[in-house]
């Protein structure tokens, strides 16, 4: 399976090379900044979308609400950290190297990648938790999802995954945030429910002064809060929790 993409007529390779071409004709400067965000800083601007996610998802909708939305919020980065322990055997199975092992006159942004390329830890991590919150809010998972695109692109701007390490990351991460969703919600949300009820940490889980409901367009279908049925209004704070 180390064989992947050898062949310099492959559209994959081809991709690569245009992509990673924009860093030979960039500034250093760009460069460096470029390393940076595809390295660190995009995950670190996905921790902030989920703590924002967080932030706001608890002070909105009944308590019952409360408790679904933040269980989805912890599920995120448990399936982007399943997703990343999946990705282990696959690796080991595929064995692909890193491109600039196998091609020349790649500018390659960061040094010490010496294991294998396929798929992009970064890929499934980043898309894995966009995806994860994509189920507790469109809005915010929205975000989410265009900083798992950009991590993407950055990789391999960086010289370090083809584009096909990419589009697998980006498939495992969604395969496991959609696919073990269920199971984990089953699982998740007694706990959570628990932990709202503890006069302790119950603020993890509901504010103590709740704001109306979220607007239909920043809720998702599967476990979000709740749209306001018709006729209610939706935005009576006391109406939620007397609910």
């Amino acid at each position: 399976m180390a064989g992947l993409a050898l062949d310099g007529s492959n559209p994959d390779v081809s991709l690569l090379y245009d992509i990673n071409g924009l860093a030979k004709s960039a500034p250093t400067w760009f460069d460096r900044v470029m390393e940076f965000v595809g390295e660190y800083g995009i995950m670190l601007g996905m921790v902030l979308v989920v703590l924002w996610c967080w932030w706001s998802v608890r002070r909105r909708g009944t308590a019952e609400d409360s408790v679904t939305a933040v269980a989805g919020i912890v599920w995120a980065p448990l399936a982007a950290g399943i997703a990343l322990l999946i990705n282990i055997p696959i690796r080991g199975f595929v064995e692909r190297p890193r491109p600039f092992r196998d091609h020349q006159g790649l500018d390659v942004l960061v040094d010490g990648k010496n294991d294998f390329s396929f798929v992009s830890d970064h890929a499934t991590m980043a898309m894995a938790l966009a995806v994860g919150l994509f189920l507790v809010n469109r809005k915010f998972g929205i975000a989410a999802i265009a900083l798992a695109l950009l991590e993407g692109f950055c990789r391999i701007y960086m010289g370090v995954h083809y584009p096909t390490d990419v589009v697998g990351g980006f498939a495992l991460g969604t395969a496991v945030a959609l696919l073990l969703a269920p199971l984990a919600m089953m699982l998740l949300t007694p706990l959570v429910a628990a932990v709202s009820r503890s006069d302790r940490f119950g603020w993890l889980v509901r504010s103590r002064r709740p704001v109306p409901s979220a607007a239909a367009d920043e809720r998702a279908g599967g476990f979000g809060i709740p749209e306001p049925r018709p006729g209610t209004g939706g935005g009576d704070g006391e109406k939620d929790l007397a609910a």
